[in-house]
């Protein structure tokens, strides 16, 4: 009874909460705006801010001016003091949580600041944003009267009391104390570093629930449904939780996915939501369960600006502002947020779709392409051709990386892909033909320098056994939600590594 009544006045907050979702859509500028005036006040008297002047500074332009682009290498060293504990160098007060970056497996991991405001103004409100589209697109929707799971990462105190860990954790470790009773498992598996534990443990509470709403990486989240099965002996997910409504995805493209996760969850009812949640702020979400694209979320204390593509390796390039993006260009995000990045690049490319309200799609990642014969294949390209070749020869793809075959003497260049099958196709070499007709379909760049084998050759697949990118993960100490697998490399170092483990194993 207590959970019914809380839902339903909920429900009343969450559809008055809406009202912020149609305000981005109809003043999507002028809030951008509001945050690059809201930023520059507050943050002023910081050392940062008197290093750039933000007392004099009243325009964008102005701000452009007195300001570099910044990225994680130029401002690390200033991260570093905020860390250990020097307060007003990047942000008014102490910032006391740092989110381990997410979409690396780098040898060194990154650490950014998340300021209380971050938390509140950006992490937590987005998080309400995205339950008050869900409860405005499901009229039955009942998240505070069932359970829920968060898949997320770990935390990690240090001596001076600071708490590290991935973007997810610190979500989980401040939600409302209101709303802790609605999630399982229990917080203390929620937040444990040691994952094959952690898949264990949950598996083992999560049996008894019925869950309404799942949220996590699709890689991770197939790892506890494959456990859950095993435990169970139930045939699918849904038929262990017939209550299961809605499962909220974000940190990798889902189009690989789809058809393995079409598999465990055959739930009639059943919404999928995309959420842009990265280790810098939580900035778009599929407001539109109808639609695919994302709403970028301009009222929490973000300001963004925007790289063309042609630009980015460019040593200082222009940035564009929101009121004068195209369609259909690819853009590196920039953004400015109240956790103290300062016009920080991403690496995020993203392409808009509609300017009224600003919708958008996640095209990849600036260091996450292979552009080595002038091909262009982007993240977006690869999961798209996956997707249509499983769905033509009836396959599933669990992971896959690739990188370029460079050319010789002796040969010419192509792309070579190591795949971990869910379900393997009939014959690997028509599958292969039909993964590089595919890829041809979605990039018109890739195909011309297929045309006729002038520039590129056929790409190679290898097939790996199951658990080879898990494993992979866990040799380079990355095994976690925040960490996934680089899936296109312009190197072979990945690729080397991995064909290396499929040898010994």
């Amino acid at each position: 009874m207590l959970h019914k009544s809380l839902n339903t006045a909920l429900r009343a907050y969450l559809a008055y909460r809406y009202s912020r979702i149609l305000g981005i859509h109809d003043h999507g500028v002028a809030l951008n705006n509001q945050q690059f005036k809201t930023l520059i006040e507050k943050a002023k008297g910081t050392t940062y801010g008197r290093m750039h002047d933000f007392s004099s500074i009243t325009s964008h332009r102005e701000y452009q001016e007195s300001c570099p682009l910044t990225d994680y290498n130029s401002v690390k060293n200033m991260f570093q003091e905020v860390m250990d504990g020097h307060n007003n160098l990047i942000w008014p007060g102490s910032i006391d949580y740092f989110s381990k970056s997410s979409g690396t497996t780098e040898d060194k991991s990154k650490y950014l600041p998340v300021s209380k405001d971050l938390i509140f103004k950006n992490l937590r409100a987005s998080g309400w944003d995205a339950t008050s589209c869900i409860y405005n697109h499901q009229a039955d929707a009942n998240i505070f009267g069932k359970k829920n799971l968060l898949m997320g990462g770990s935390l990690k105190k240090l001596s001076n009391g600071k708490r590290i860990g991935d973007v997810s954790a610190i979500m989980i470790d401040n939600l409302p104390e209101y709303t802790k009773r609605f999630y399982a498992p229990n917080f203390k598996i929620a937040l444990m570093d040691d994952w094959e534990e952690k898949i264990e443990l949950m598996a083992q509470q999560l049996i008894h629930e019925d869950m309404y709403l799942i949220g996590g990486v699709p890689t991770w989240i197939v790892v506890l449904f494959r456990r859950l099965l095993e435990l169970s002996g139930a045939s699918n997910i849904c038929e262990l939780w017939p209550g299961l409504k809605l499962y909220a995805h974000g940190g990798v493209g889902f189009e690989p996915y789809i058809e393995q996760f079409n598999e465990y969850l055959p739930c009639p009812d059943l919404d999928y939501m995309e959420v842009y949640n990265a280790s810098e702020g939580y900035f778009g979400v599929q407001d539109d369960l109808n639609n695919d694209d994302l709403l970028l979320l301009t009222g929490n204390g973000i300001f963004y600006e925007f790289i063309e593509d042609h630009n980015i390796d460019f040593p200082n390039p222009d940035t564009v502002s929101l009121q004068d993006i195209s369609l259909d260009t690819k853009y590196e995000l920039v953004i400015s947020s109240v956790a103290g990045l300062w016009r920080y690049r991403l690496g995020d490319m993203i392409r808009f779709t509609s300017k009224n309200p600003y919708r958008f799609k996640i095209t990849g990642r600036t260091k996450q392409f292979i552009n080595t014969f002038g091909e262009e294949v982007m993240i977006s390209d690869t999961d798209k051709a996956i997707s249509l070749a499983c769905h033509k020869v009836n396959a599933r793809v669990n992971n896959y990386t690739v990188a370029p075959v460079f050319m010789d003497s002796t040969r010419k260049g192509g792309h070579e892909w190591i795949i971990e099958f869910g379900k393997e196709p009939r014959d690997i070499d028509l599958f292969q033909k039909v993964l590089d007709d595919c890829l041809q379909e979605v990039n018109s760049d890739y195909q011309a320098k297929r045309y006729k084998n002038i520039a590129l050759e056929n790409l190679k697949i290898h097939k790996a056994p199951q658990g080879i990118f898990e494993e992979w993960l866990r040799k380079k100490g990355k095994l976690g939600a925040q960490n996934k697998v680089p899936r296109l490399s312009p190197m072979r170092n990945y690729i080397e590594e991995i064909k290396e483990l499929i040898k010994t194993s």
